[in-house]
């Protein structure tokens, strides 16, 4: 190791030599004894944030030198100001020097801005920045909710600031409050409020912590250094990003810091926070009452004009018996009419039924039937007789004018005429055999029908017609007198006359019936 003292003197030269290191060390012992700590002025120069390492590198600069600064990680996570480019600063440290490159520096402790001055054109220089990436925009800003459930609170948990905000929202409109208990001042304030407002934010709604319908970050008064953390760019954004509608109230009415700006709505206080955030309950009470009673009244005032309008209306229609009247009196006519209609109509159908049933007679049906009978043969003998003078007529008519035409014009209409007068006979013959055959149809049908309608075809069948002197057929017993001549007529021409005897067979059932002496006509009893 090299000694501290001086190497023997050259025989050319009085003067002591050093080694590098010896000066190097000698300058450290020289300037850190007689500056120690020390306190230092100027312009944040060169600063590019810290190291990989953890570690800041700068320089001080004023208008006359520059001094090499370092910040030690141990140390810059703990500083409540951080350094930026361009920012005076008054740097608190120890003076030293740094061998290996033969330059002096300081290792600084503390940072403090310079004064207001710089704070608040760092502080505009900022405003700038966040306004011209919008998040300032008064489009961006949220209404808050009338009503809030829960209110999500971002604050110091033992300050006066808590205790005054849940004591106002107990006055007012007593709800759910949550806090979030954080630093609002100090090197963490920033990180451990922005931190806050995105964890409201990850809250999901329904979940069993309830998510806020409004969020209040409150803080009391101070210093501009003190209120310095919520001005960090950190709490801007994180203010501007919330899903919730944030309201600030950060220190007084007069202080004002860029989460202000960031915020949907800016309080005064943090008492007045509490006051935007939720309504008078006792004043929503009585609106709620005076808006009832005048609901109640405009109801009953309603009420009355249309139940007055409904009277009068109702004094200007007729009665119902006087609009009902001409209906019912017409009804009752044309009730009057139906019924003689109906009857008229039900006496004129037994009529004409009564009419059809007497043409349905067996006597009526034989006499129509021997009429038609004898129609069709005077038709069938005259048919031929007709047809043959038809055809000789047509055949003089034709022959009449064969002779009236030339020779020349018979010859050409000859062979016409011939097959015309040939067609025409066919014609004739066809529509004779056609007629004749419609006729034998039709008599056929009557036949078949007068049969199944005659009484033989029920005598056929083992019934007898009883008639008496006027040939009236019997239907009973009740109208035959002791000694009435009765004629019993069978199937075909087989008949009885008998004599009622007025003695009634004990054993109808049993009782054979009397048999006619001769089957031309005799004279029996009937009983």
């Amino acid at each position: 190791m090299a000694s501290d003292q001086p190497l023997a003197d050259s025989p050319t030269s009085n003067v002591a030599e050093y080694s590098v290191g010896e000066i190097s060390q000698a300058v450290k012992r020289t300037v850190e004894d007689a500056f120690g700590r020390v306190r230092v002025r100027g312009e944040v120069s060169g600063y590019r944030g810290p190291h990989s390492s953890g570690h800041a590198y700068f320089r001080l600069k004023d208008d006359r030198a520059t001094l090499e600064a370092v910040i030690w990680r141990g140390t810059f996570s703990k500083l409540a100001f951080k350094p930026e480019e361009g920012l005076e600063i008054i740097a608190t440290g120890k003076l030293t020097t740094y061998p290996g490159s033969s330059k002096y520096q300081i290792v600084i402790d503390a940072i403090e801005p310079a004064g207001a001055g710089a704070l608040m054109a760092l502080l505009e220089e900022r405003r700038k920045t966040l306004a011209a990436e919008g998040l300032f925009d008064a489009a961006r800003k949220r209404p808050l909710p009338f009503m809030p459930r829960v209110i999500g609170v971002v604050t110091s948990p033992t300050g006066a600031v808590i205790r005054d905000i849940l004591h106002r929202i107990a006055d007012r409109f007593p709800c759910q409050v949550l806090v979030w208990p954080v630093r609002v001042q100090g090197e963490t304030s920033a990180r451990e409020v922005a931190a806050a407002i995105d964890g409201f934010n990850a809250l999901a709604p329904g979940g069993p912590v309830p998510r806020p319908d409004v969020l209040i970050v409150a803080r009391g008064g101070g210093s501009l250094e003190d209120l310095w953390g919520f001005n960090e760019e950190s709490v801007v954004r994180a203010a501007a990003g919330s899903a919730i509608p944030l309201i600030s109230a950060v220190g007084h009415e007069t202080d004002t810091t860029l989460i202000d700006h960031a915020s949907d709505r800016r309080a005064p206080t943090p008492t007045g926070a509490a006051e935007i955030a939720v309504p008078v309950r006792a004043d929503l009470e009585a609106h709620l009452a005076q808006l009832g009673a005048r609901l109640a009244g405009t109801v009953s005032r309603l009420a009355d004009d249309r139940r007055s309008r409904v009277r009068a209306l109702a004094r200007g229609l007729p009665q119902p018996d006087q609009i009902l009247a001409l209906p019912r009196q017409r009804l009752d006519g044309l009730d009057g009419r139906l019924r003689s209609s109906l009857d008229a109509r039900l006496a004129e159908r037994r009529g004409r039924l009564a009419a059809l049933g007497a043409m349905l007679a067996p006597a009526r049906l034989s006499e129509k039937v021997a009429r038609d009978r004898q129609s069709l043969d005077r038709l069938a003998r005259d048919l031929p007789l007709g047809l043959s003078r038809g055809l000789d007529l047509r055949r003089r008519e034709l022959a009449h004018r064969a002779a009236r035409l030339t020779t020349r014009t018979s010859q050409r209409l000859h062979g016409d005429g011939v097959r015309r007068l040939a067609q025409a006979v066919a014609r004739l013959d066809r529509r004779a055999q056609d007629k004749a055959g419609d006729a034998a149809s039709r008599i056929a049908e009557a036949a078949r029908l007068l049969k199944s309608l005659s009484y033989q075809s029920v005598l056929e069948r083992g019934y007898a017609l009883v008639r008496d002197a006027d040939g009236t057929p019997v239907r009973g017993s009740a109208g035959i007198a002791s000694g009435d001549r009765l004629a019993i007529q069978f199937a075909g021409d087989d008949r009885l006359d008998v004599v009622a005897d007025g003695k009634a067979p004990k054993n109808p059932g049993r009782q054979k019936p009397a048999r006619p002496a001769s089957k031309g006509g005799g004279q029996g009893s009937l009983f």
